[in-house]
């Protein structure tokens, strides 16, 4: 094939990319749709420049996180567990009792997971914030309303 009529592949740089803020309300939405939705615009994955290895998503506001939905059981049979490193350190916590005192940890565990397990994955949580009422601080910010 001759040169001229070959495609390159585009590959985003950290410049180049032009950020959104993304409203969505987690009232009602099933936690890990909501997660799933979430992932995806952070890691960029929406848009058609989306490349690997540059982090080329939007911020995500969450609002209304304290009345997300727990499907089945999960609410007394799932728990977030963390551990001290020292015996009888074992720390359980149920999802119920996380979504009424902590329900931004709740998301943010469930997105967190999602996204990639390195240096960029840890960046591209940052570009999230999850408030548990219905009130934020980005009013000013010019957001696109993203529905689950």
């Amino acid at each position: 094939m001759p040169t001229h009529l070959r495609r390159q592949t585009y590959s985003a740089k950290a410049g180049d990319v032009t950020r959104e803020w993304r409203l969505i309300d987690a009232e009602g939405v099933s936690l890990g749709r909501l997660a799933v939705e979430v992932a995806t615009v952070l890691m960029g994955k929406h848009r058609p420049e989306y490349t690997p290895h540059v982090d080329t998503g939007d911020h995500v506001i969450v609002i209304n996180a304290s009345k997300i939905k727990l499907t089945g059981k999960k609410a007394e049979q799932k728990f977030d567990k963390r551990y001290s490193g020292y015996p009888g350190g074992l720390k359980l916590v149920s999802y119920g009792t996380l979504r009424e005192n902590k329900p931004d940890r709740l998301i943010e565990l469930a997105v967190r997971r999602m996204l990639p397990k390195s240096r960029l994955g840890r960046q591209m949580l940052k570009k999230m914030r999850v408030y548990p009422g219905a009130d934020h601080p980005h009013q000013g910010v010019n957001t696109v309303e993203l529905s689950v």
